[in-house]
C-alpha cells in the first residue's frame, strides 16, 4: 500500500510540474526594453551558433528537458537527462523538503552519473532547456557542471525552442549515450548556498525570490510544506529575465531590474525558487551581468518551508 501511495505521489508531482511549466509565460515586450542588444556571456550561445555545431564529434548536445520530452522530439544527436537525475532526488534521500534532498551529489557520485551520459570534460557540452515555457532546467545542470569543474559548457539562448526555430535538424528520441570515465576532484561551492549557511547568516544576504507572483504570495502548487516566501525576500520573477521570444534581455536591462530592486554589484545575493532550477538560471545571468557575489540556493523553498520561517 505504501509503495502504491509513493508511486501515486511521484505521478502527481510530475503532473503538477508539467502543469506549472507547460503554460505559456510572457516575457518583456520590446517596447519596454532598455536595450535590444543580445545578451552575451560565458555560459551562453546563440541558437545559430549552436546549430552550426550539430554533427561535430567534439560536441555533445544534452537535452535537459528529460527523456520523455526527447521521445517526442529532440535535436539530432542529443542525449537526454534532467536536473533530478543529476542531484540527490531519488528515494534514498527522502522527498522534497527533506534535509538531504535536492542537492548536488558527492563528487564521486556525480562523476558516475555524468559518465553514464558520456558528459566528459574534454567535450564541448551544449545544454538545451526551455525558458518561458519551462523552468530553465539546462541552467540547473550547467550550474552543477560549473561547480564540478567543467569549463567548456554553455546553454542556448532561448532554449530548445530557439534552436528548433533556427532550423536545427531534429529526431524522435534521444541518442544512446556513450558511457565514459569522468573524474571530479571536488565540488566548488563558490556559487552554492546551503540551508544552514543561509539560516546562520541571513541578514548578510539580499535574498531574491524568482518564482511567480502566485507562489510568492502564498500559493502551494508543488507540495510545498506551506505557502509564502523567505522573510524580506525581494521578488524578481524568473520570467522578468526574458524578452517575448524567450531569449534573454540585454545586460543593461538586467542591471536596471536589479538596480530598481535595490540591489548593487557589491551586495551578496542569494536566489531561490521552488527547487533551485529557475534560481540557477537567475544566478548564472546575474553572474554574467557582473554580480559576482551570487549564490543559488539549491534546495530552495521546498526545504526552507520545512526548516525555516516564512512570510505571506
Amino acid at each position: 500500500m505504501k509503495k502504491k501511495m509513493r508511486w501515486f505521489g511521484v505521478v502527481l508531482m510530475a503532473a503538477l510540474l508539467a502543469a506549472g511549466c507547460g503554460s505559456k509565460n510572457e516575457g518583456v515586450s520590446d517596447d519596454e526594453l532598455v536595450s535590444k542588444d543580445t545578451f552575451e556571456g560565458q555560459y551562453l550561445m546563440t541558437a545559430e551558433e549552436a546549430k552550426g555545431k550539430i554533427g561535430d564529434e567534439n560536441v555533445l548536445f544534452v537535452d535537459c528537458r528529460g527523456v520523455d520530452k526527447a521521445k517526442k522530439e529532440t535535436i539530432e544527436g542529443a542525449v537526454a537527462t534532467d536536473w533530478k537525475e543529476l542531484c540527490t532526488c531519488d528515494d534514498s534521500y527522502g522527498k522534497e523538503g527533506d534535509e538531504g534532498w535536492g542537492k548536488i551529489p558527492e563528487a564521486s557520485e556525480l562523476a558516475k552519473r555524468l559518465g553514464k551520459l558520456g558528459m566528459t570534460k574534454d567535450k564541448e557540452l551544449i545544454l538545451l532547456g526551455e525558458t518561458l515555457d519551462g523552468w530553465g532546467d539546462d541552467a540547473r545542470v550547467l550550474w552543477e557542471l560549473a561547480a564540478a569543474g567543467y569549463t567548456d559548457v554553455r546553454m542556448v539562448d532561448g532554449g530548445y525552442s530557439a534552436l528548433k526555430e533556427a532550423g536545427a535538424p531534429t529526431q524522435k528520441g534521444a541518442s544512446e549515450p556513450k558511457e565514459a570515465e569522468v573524474s571530479i576532484d571536488s565540488i566548488d561551492m563558490t556559487h552554492v548556498m546551503e540551508t544552514e549557511e543561509l539560516m546562520n547568516n541571513y541578514d548578510s544576504y539580499k535574498v531574491v525570490d524568482v518564482r511567480t507572483d502566485e507562489e510568492y504570495e502564498g500559493a502551494v502548487k508543488y507540495h510545498e510544506a506551506q505557502g509564502g516566501h523567505l522573510p524580506g525576500a525581494i521578488h524578481i520573477r524568473y520570467t522578468d529575465l526574458f524578452r517575448e521570444n524567450g531569449t534573454l534581455r540585454s545586460k543593461a536591462d538586467i542591471e536596471k531590474v536589479l538596480t530598481d530592486a535595490g540591489i548593487s554589484k557589491e551586495d551578496k545575493i542569494v536566489t531561490y525558487c521552488t527547487g533551485g532550477i529557475r534560481s540557477a538560471y537567475s544566478q548564472l545571468v546575474f553572474e554574467m551581468t557582473g554580480y559576482e557575489n551570487t549564490w543559488n540556493y539549491d534546495q530552495s523553498y521546498w526545504r526552507w518551508a520545512v526548516a525555516g520561517e516564512v512570510e505571506k
